[in-house]
């Protein structure tokens, strides 16, 4: 994938203003996208787009379905434009829009409702076209499609994800029990198949006005999945499972470092890589139509956890944490190969943060995949550090101030995270003599690298601190809240963002 000089911003869907819990793909979606164009962005990225649950504490990586769309992010004023909500179902789900942090559990269980009126309007009275939409919509996405939302109406059934508790015969997918349930549980499918077509219908419609306006979407995808996920329980084939008891016999993770002396056990199962000695042909054609499926919903993807394509952790189920595990071989260059041969070129990123072994780099180099750089990276004092700017050794990779897992620029500088020998260190590197504004200078050393494409959290153009970031590593509760208010990226905000992507030759390729 070869990049031009450009930039873009960093925000989740759920991070837009507005007056429905969270953002949405409405209105404001589309203003961001405005914004985006007249400051001279070239690309938005997202965070994957998934369903998230309290279970998962809301976490976009943690999903029930790596192929569903998150029905929170459905707008509600789109559904009465439509005529699905009344206007009064309009005003019940409004909440107060000046406030940092969204209630996701709140948000949650209004968007529910909601979707189930505008389903039974949507049922009762909607024209044959729209009818013939939702047919076409079940078609064409049936081979994740059916098994998604049996999957969701069976685990608020049994008010459990774990699928391995429930009923043997169900959970197993015997073909007499998998009728009966769907015989049994058609209203809920049918409910769970309304919300994803809503779903994909409005992401294709803001996806079609931000391409139109030159812009393009970088999706995120993750490496794992859940085993509590409609992919686990639909194709067990494709991972390692024990047989007898359908548990992961190994799970995924990183190996102890600096950091953590008993590495992270994430828990996710492990897909199955090789069956004889070949790639496993189960595992690669759900991975094919995984990647074809996303790609048609954003331009690029970040292929999160990039180094598991060519070495992956493995820890014994048994294991409390990761260090009892070993490393095991990925499917390297060969899975990006048959992927390519089905589906043509990919515009892919590599995730490639963290301690990288030579093989991962050549692996990544060899693809042609850009990597990625993080400023906040760059000063642990090492001169040979590969974050900082002028050991960039060329321009195929994206330049980050931070990302969603990082600090804001403005939390991480001016806090204590930070020590004073590191602040200094880090303004004469900048050539700066003073404090002010740093995220602004942190913004111009990113656009004035090499770099193919620079990004920025929206936090960072706008100088929030630590009380913002989106996520904090390894705190299970309070992430993924952040969230605009309404009116804070101001026309002066964009002129300031234009002037230095003009400066630095970033403007819009369109």
């Amino acid at each position: 994938m070869a990049i031009k000089r450009t930039s873009g911003l960093l925000l989740h869907v759920t991070s837009l203003p507005g007056p429905y819990g969270c953002g949405t793909m409405g209105e404001e979606a589309a203003d961001f996208v405005n914004f985006l164009s007249a400051s001279g962005q070239s690309y938005w990225q997202v965070l994957p787009l998934g369903p998230v649950c309290s279970h998962w504490h809301f976490s976009p990586y943690s999903s029930p379905s790596a192929f569903a769309g998150n029905e929170m992010l459905i707008s509600p004023k789109t559904l009465h434009s439509q005529g699905w909500i009344s206007a009064a179902e309009l005003r019940e789900c409004q909440d107060d829009p000046g406030t940092d942090f969204c209630d996701l559990q709140n948000t949650a269980a209004r968007k529910t409702e909601l979707l189930a009126k505008a389903a039974r309007h949507f049922f009762k009275k909607d024209s044959q076209a729209a009818a013939g939409a939702f047919t076409r919509f079940r078609s064409e996405q049936k081979h994740w499609l059916e098994d998604y939302s049996l999957f969701r109406a069976l685990a608020d059934h049994f008010q459990t994800f774990q699928w391995i508790s429930w009923p043997t015969a169900i959970a197993r997918r015997q073909a007499a029990a998998v009728a009966h349930w769907q015989n049994k549980m058609q209203d809920a499918v049918l409910l769970r198949q309304f919300e994803q077509f809503v779903f994909f219908e409005q992401w294709r419609a803001l996806k079609k006005y931000a391409n139109s306006r030159g812009i393009k979407i970088i999706g995120d995808i993750p490496f794992y999945v859940n085993f509590e996920s409609a992919d686990a329980w639909s194709h067990p084939e494709i991972f390692q499972l024990d047989r007898a008891s359908g548990l992961p016999a190994v799970v995924a993770g990183v190996p102890p470092d600096y950091f953590s002396s008993s590495g992270q056990r994430w828990g996710n199962p492990l897909f199955r890589w090789r069956q004889g000695g070949e790639l496993h042909p189960g595992t690669m054609a759900w991975w094919t139509a995984r990647i074809h499926h996303l790609l048609q919903l954003v331009d690029v993807l970040r292929i999160d956890h990039f180094r598991g394509f060519d070495t992956y952790w493995a820890i014994p189920a048994s294991a409390q944490t990761a260090v009892d595990g070993q490393w095991q071989p990925g499917p390297g260059a060969a899975f990006f190969a048959a992927v390519k041969n089905e589906l043509g070129d990919l515009p892919l990123i590599a995730e490639d943060l963290g301690e990288l072994t030579p093989e991962v780099e050549a692996l990544r180099d060899r693809l042609g995949f850009p990597g990625m750089k993080i400023l906040q990276f760059a000063f642990d004092g090492q001169r040979g550090n590969p974050y900082l700017p002028h050991n960039f050794s060329h321009a195929n990779c994206l330049v980050y101030t931070g990302t969603h897992d990082n600090n804001t620029s403005n939390g991480w500088f001016y806090g204590r995270e930070t020590s004073e020998e590191t602040k200094l260190a880090i303004l004469d590197y900048m050539n700066l003599g003073h404090r002010d504004e740093f995220h602004w200078h942190f913004i111009r050393l990113a656009m004035q690298s090499i770099a193919g494409l620079a990004m920025f959290p929206v936090q960072d153009i706008l100088g929030y601190d630590e009380h913002l970031r989106m996520n904090t590593p390894g705190r299970g509760e309070g992430n993924w809240r952040w969230r605009l208010t309404p009116g804070a990226l101001t026309p002066e905000i964009g002129r300031r963002l234009l002037h230095l992507t003009t400066l630095f030759n970033r403007q819009s390729q369109t």
